[in-house]
């Protein structure tokens, strides 16, 4: 999945599938994790939040279901 860089201390990069509803987070620790049945409208605001990691905390991290990837 391709991914955006984002300028935040805890994201490095998110990308976002809109069939399956799959949003992808590479942290700054390297770890990536696939959140899964996130509305395309959640990735909207993540990507213009004036914190992206305020906004993952709390609005997606124990929201929804999620897998670690690669």
């Amino acid at each position: 999945m391709l991914r955006q860089l984002v300028n935040s201390r805890s994201l490095q990069s998110v990308g976002y599938d809109p069939r399956p509803g799959i949003l992808e987070i590479e942290f700054t620790n390297g770890s990536v994790y696939q959140y899964l049945d996130v509305p395309e409208t959640v990735y909207q605001e993540l990507m213009a939040a004036p914190s992206h990691g305020t906004y993952f905390r709390e609005q997606i991290r124990d929201r929804y279901p999620h897998r670690k990837a690669g």
